[in-house]
């Protein structure tokens, strides 16, 4: 298997043996776990440097709920949403990495400005210019900035319907080599994310973990998001203020199997996981 890079805040991270953590930092009102928790600037500062105290490699700030069912906002919305909590981290005493989740890279631009460092499109680089080449990843370059590129089918408010697959990992490993091939960066400034819950069914996103050393074949960083999310549900009728055990097993079946970035809410447990887990797989 290949051992990837990435590059993270100005540094360039050797993966062969370690995970990332990036804590979730919504400031939306209605995503599906935390929903309107952190909208006000101050609160969402101070959340976020809790998950940083807790280990957090990166903050993940989103401004745009992709929860099934969601409707889309502006990007002008969008903007006025994460630019006060952007303005905040800026100014904080703790420096971390700052990921900017959005597929609008008119919002990147503004993120980037403001010292994010990664963009997170849960488009997977969707929207292309005339040539082909992927405008998220123009925005990317243009900063120096790193991307996480990730496989949705359909879209939030729809990609629930009835999601079909002929071979769902062969189809998402395609797209996503062919995304991160299209955006001209460079290797190490890469991540591919399949997208669990995302236009998927239960099959389909255990499949996806199951084989996702398929995935880390590719030779980019993988990441993996499955913090509370409904799968565990079905899987197991868990609630959702009880699933934190199941996403971390998840988590680490995956890191066992080349994921090395992992986005989720629970910082602190995650982050002991993986600690034991790195240590375990020397």
């Amino acid at each position: 298997m290949n051992s990837p890079s990435y590059r993270l805040g100005g540094k360039e991270i050797d993966l062969a043996r370690r995970g990332l953590v990036f804590g979730i930092l919504n400031v939306t009102p209605d995503s599906f776990s935390d929903g309107g928790r952190w909208v006000d600037p101050e609160a969402a500062y101070a959340h976020g440097m809790k998950l940083v105290e807790e280990g957090a490699d990166a903050l993940d700030v989103g401004g745009e709920s992709t929860r099934p069912g969601a409707e889309g906002v502006s990007a002008e919305e969008e903007i006025r949403r994460v630019r006060p909590v952007l303005e905040r981290l800026a100014r904080g005493a703790a420096s971390v990495p700052i990921s900017i989740d959005t597929s609008k890279p008119e919002v990147a631009q503004v993120a980037l400005d403001l010292g994010a460092c990664v963009i997170n499109d849960v488009t997977g680089l969707r929207l292309r210019d005339a040539s082909g080449r992927p405008e998220m990843a123009k925005v990317a370059e243009a900063h120096g900035a790193s991307a996480i590129i990730m496989h949705m089918q359909g879209a939030p408010r729809t990609m629930q319907h009835d999601p079909r697959y002929d071979d769902v990992v062969g189809e998402v490993r395609d797209y996503l080599q062919e995304a991160a091939r299209a955006s001209g960066l460079p290797r190490e400034r890469i991540a591919i994310d399949p997208g669990v819950g995302f236009g998927k069914s239960l099959e389909h996103s255990l499949m996806l973990l199951r084989r996702t050393d398929e995935l880390a074949g590719l030779g980019y960083a993988v990441m993996i998001g499955v913090s509370r999310k409904s799968l565990f549900e079905k899987l197991l009728d868990l609630p959702l203020t009880e699933r934190v055990e199941a996403g971390l097993a998840a988590s680490l079946v995956a890191f066992e199997r080349g994921a090395r970035l992992f986005r989720t809410h629970d910082v602190k447990a995650t982050v002991r996981a993986l600690r034991t887990a790195e240590v375990l797989t020397r």
